[in-house]
């Protein structure tokens, strides 16, 4: 098999965050592949980045007190430590705010320009006074312009289903600072994608997403697709594009080109041609491995970018779907929204790996961590099988044999059915089918052990401690033994290399799979690998839920003594007749999810008990708190809804009541609800 030259990346993680269980399955699949590759003696090359630019990181820095640049340098030596706590080997990790990266956006702007890809014009937004910064939707709230309904973000109304103009809302503020904005016109920069579209579209039915993603694309490309605007105004963190004063480029444009620049940093400190690989023409490979969030920025714009600069596009995005934990999408509530960090805290990182790639097919699929099948799926797969094989083994060829092999095996059709598998499961590797390549390792772990368990070893020692039997039994084991762990090298590198030091060999490559370990002195066996205990899985459950109850208090304190927002006018008086016909229920929130479309819903399952027939009683509702939840914090809480307001039709659906929430809007937007104690469908008052 010829030298094959590869490029993988993988998402960008956003430097305003912690890394995620999210963030380390996509990393644990392209570190599978990537090592795979190496494996097999191919130059493969994995690079990654943070993404660091963009208004939302000038904010949090704001509000921290310090620099942007400090923040981005503190969270990128966080980020770099918990991917290294996976075993995640990026051959170079950097950031989309270097040097590398400025040039390369600059010089692929600058070309899109020159062929005719760059358009401009004029559009007005709302503008913050005070702030003196251009407003996004979610940062300007005020009161529907044709239903009156308070705190209305963006462009439609919640309530009503209205579409409309930041600028049409009554009253409106910006959630940044409260003041009032006014309309400002400005010219932006926009990349004419509509132009490719029928390159696009040959790219994707070539092969390069997965088919239900092509098919998807296929249904966006039908629709039409629309200019990009890649321009953002002063102040923004960012890079200034060139020959344009407070004009930056939006963060989605040097984010992408972030691949480029972190493969450029490693060029030179490598000696590698940069143009060699990124140039159409050469041998070089590019995968992205990518989550279904960010397709579009992936699959249309980054492509279109490259073709108008000259550059190649890349050969496959692989796109993967979402973590939920217990199968449900993770929660800080519940302590399944589980940082890195937290998880190194407690447990070993590869039951994680082996766990995920158990379950990693090439589709979009969500991926679900089930705590209690992830505690026994790795004792039984890992330490009851895989390791078990060498430990039934080792201790009589140690004691028996002075640690030396036999110089055949017992079972030459178990081990060759073993060695013949080794072109399969690479292949299954390439693929991305680790599900299928687990199964088949593991049967094959199965028939090892009832090898064992037939031959019986421990009985043949109790007549004759160094019959040539009991070694060749042995050796078979241990042959076996060293494939399997060969074959999982990709998935558990930190088990593979105690392997091999146990066995007083070379690093394993794949080619080293086709022979076997003959009259050859091994070390003494110690434990490869622990059980998992499932306290520790508790441990770190309960310390991600106290993190987040911790902060939840935290943050009610300094939301009762931070500085209100100015107070709207109060609506006319209503007697109390009229407000005894508002019936309040505590309601249980069963599930919450986005609202595809929608950038301010989230749709919410509401469990208000049951009936006097038992049957229970469920309520859909579209609520206005998407820019302060996480859906995955919501559901179990206990809220209060208006449980007889009439149904109304949305643009989205049917709403079937209101919750009640406090707060000058955008991430200040506090739910009501109950006291402890209080039961789904139980009167509030």
């Amino acid at each position: 098999m010829s030298q094959r030259k590869i490029l993988v990346t993988s998402a960008l993680p956003y430097a305003n965050g912690d890394i995620h269980l999210g963030h380390v399955m996509e990393a644990i699949q392209a570190d599978i592949w990537v090592r795979l590759q190496k494996m097999r003696g191919h130059q493969c090359i994995y690079v990654c980045a943070d993404d660091a630019h963009g208004t939302a990181i000038m904010l949090s820095a704001e509000s921290q007190g310090i620099t942007a640049e400090e923040l981005i340098g503190r969270v990128q030596r966080e980020h770099e430590r918990d991917y290294h706590g996976f075993l995640i080997g990026f051959d170079n990790f950097h950031s989309t705010h270097s040097e590398e990266n400025r040039g390369l956006a600059e010089s692929i702007y600058l070309a899109l320009e020159g062929n005719g890809h760059i358009a401009r014009r004029k559009i007005r937004q709302l503008f913050d006074p005070e702030k003196k910064l251009f407003l996004a939707d979610r940062y300007i709230t005020g009161a529907c312009p044709r239903c009156g309904a308070g705190e209305q973000y963006g462009d439609n109304c919640e309530v009503c289903g209205s579409t409309h103009s930041p600028a049409d809302l009554i009253n409106p503020r910006s959630v940044l600072s409260g003041a009032t904005p006014v309309e400002k016109e400005s010219e932006h920069f926009f990349f004419t994608v509509p132009a490719f579209s029928e390159m696009l579209r040959q790219w994707i039915q070539g092969g390069a997403v997965h088919e239900a993603v092509a098919n998807k694309l296929g249904e966006w490309l039908g629709e039409g697709l629309q200019d990009w605007d890649i321009s953002r105004d002063a102040p923004y963190f960012g890079f200034e594009i060139p020959g344009h004063p407070d004009k930056y480029f939006y963060v989605w444009l040097d984010a992408p080109i972030g691949y480029m620049a972190s493969f450029l940093n490693h060029c030179g400190r490598e000696g590698l041609d940069f143009d060699a690989w990124w140039r159409p023409g050469g041998d070089s490979e590019i995968y992205h491995f990518i989550g279904k969030d960010i397709v579009n920025f992936h699959t249309f714009f980054w492509p279109a970018m490259l073709e108008s600069a000259g550059y190649k596009k890349p050969d496959a995005v692989f796109v993967h779907g979402f973590v939920t934990v217990d199968g449900t999408k993770m929660s800080k509530s519940r302590g399944t929204f589980i940082n890195a960090g937290t998880y190194l805290k407690h447990l070993n990182p590869e039951y994680l790996r082996y766990y995920l790639a158990a379950k990693l097919g090439p589709g979009v699929d969500d991926l679900d961590l089930n705590l209690e099948d992830f505690v026994q799926r790795v004792n039984a797969d890992l330490v009851g099988k895989l390791v078990n094989i060498a430990s039934r083994c080792a201790g009589f060829i140690g004691k028996n044999f002075d640690g030396r092999l036999a110089g055949a095996v017992d079972n030459e059709a178990l081990i060759g059915e073993i060695r013949q598998a080794s072109g399969e499961i690479a292949e299954l590797y390439e693929a991305r089918e680790y599900g299928k390549a687990i199964r088949q390792i593991m049967a094959f772990a199965d028939r090892a052990n009832q090898y064992l368990n037939e031959r019986k070893p421990w009985e043949i020692a109790k007549t004759d401690r160094r019959a040539p039997e009991l070694q060749a039994i042995c050796t078979t084991g241990i042959n076996a033994f060293r494939l399997l762990a060969g074959y999982l090298k990709p998935v558990l590198p930190a088990l593979a290399a105690r392997a091999e030091e146990f066995l007083a060999i070379d690093p394993l490559a794949w080619a080293d799979l086709d022979v076997l370990l003959l009259d050859h002195r091994i070390n003494r066996f110690r434990p490869l690998l622990t059980r998992v205990e499932a306290d520790k899985v508790r441990a770190m459950v309960d310390e991600t839920r106290g993190e987040w109850e911790a902060r939840q208090k935290a943050g009610g304190k300094a939301d009762r003594q931070a500085q209100s927002a100015p107070t709207e006018a109060f609506a006319a008086e209503i007697d109390m007749d009229t407000f005894a016909k508002v019936d309040l229920r505590a309601a249980r929130v069963a599930e919450a999810d986005f609202v595809e479309g929608a950038d301010k819903l989230l749709r919410l399952k509401l469990d208000l008990g049951h009936d006097e027939t038992g049957n229970p009683i469920e309520r859909a509702v579209f609520a206005g708190i998407r820019s302060a939840y996480d859906p995955a914090d919501l559901e179990n809480r206990l809220v209060v809804v208006v449980a007889n307001l009439k149904s109304r039709k949305m643009k989205f659906g049917i709403s079937e009541g209101m919750i009640l929430a406090a707060g000058p809007g955008g991430r200040e937007i506090w739910l009501l609800s109950p006291d402890s104690g209080a039961k789904p469908g139980m009167r509030v008052s």
